[in-house]
């Protein structure tokens, strides 16, 4: 696995994709911080934070829609399939490379505090537990790129299918706090629907990764919000573990 994910983080800074990640990356947070602390004169980090998840849908893709399309399209994925190193090993090296790459993004927000430090007084305990929040919800959401990207030969293909998935969990995410009240009143007219209905949001916001944040831009650590994250990116990983062994077979 070292071997691979040596050669995979090498490969992010020899091309454009982990520069350019990085300069989006810092320009996106750079406007929000802009935004919601300089623009307002407050050390208040909580709303930078919770936009955050927007910029994460639009340029994570960035990150892992070459890691296994590439291999496709220029046909080396056979040479990895053949060669000594396990499936697993070759799938952790590249995510790992990728995750390393995300974390110098986020990494930035410690800049930010800095910088507040100057003008007043920052809540570092919630600045940390919002890094570690952004960490894990991008490492969640990284699996999941991770194993689309397994599916085409195409960059750009991987890349809308990533943003699509995550519109996706985005709107499930918004949605679910809506049916769940809209259950109680409907309850009152239709037992049955009312029911179904409550199920319905119960089991949308067990998937809710957005906005499991909120509770860490309060500084507030939630085992169940980490224990769906972490789930997420090993369960994501194992599937793509399973989709290059099919191959392997072929």
């Amino acid at each position: 696995m070292g071997a691979i994910y040596r050669r995979e983080l090498g490969a992010f800074f020899n091309s454009a994709i982990g520069p350019v990640f990085l300069t989006v990356f810092y320009l996106g947070s750079g406007l929000l911080f802009w935004l919601f602390c300089l623009s307002y004169a407050t050390t208040d980090m909580s709303n930078y934070f919770a936009w955050m998840r927007l910029v994460m849908v639009l340029i994570l893709p960035l990150l892992t829609m070459r890691l296994l399309s590439e291999e496709r399209a220029q046909k080396t994925d056979q040479g990895l399939l053949t060669a000594p190193v396990s499936l697993g090993g070759i799938v952790l090296g590249k995510y790992f490379a990728a995750l390393t790459v995300y974390a110098m993004g986020i990494a930035i927000v410690f800049v930010y505090a800095i910088l507040l430090s100057f003008f007043g007084t920052v809540a570092w305990s919630i600045v940390l537990s919002n890094f570690i929040a952004l960490f894990l919800m991008g490492a969640a959401f990284m699996g999941i790129t991770l194993f689309l990207s397994a599916f085409t030969a195409n960059q750009f293909i991987a890349y809308v299918l990533g943003i699509v998935v995550l519109v996706v969990l985005y709107v499930i995410d918004f949605l679910s706090g809506t049916i769940s009240s809209t259950a109680d009143t409907v309850a009152a007219n239709s037992t049955v629907l009312g029911t179904l209905l409550g199920w319905l949001g119960t089991a949308m916001e067990s998937v809710a990764f957005f906005s499991r944040i909120y509770d860490f831009t309060y500084g507030l650590f939630n085992l169940s919000s980490v224990l769906l994250y972490v789930s997420t990116a090993v369960l994501f990983n194992f599937f793509t573990v399973r989709v290059f062994e099919t191959r392997r077979w072929r």
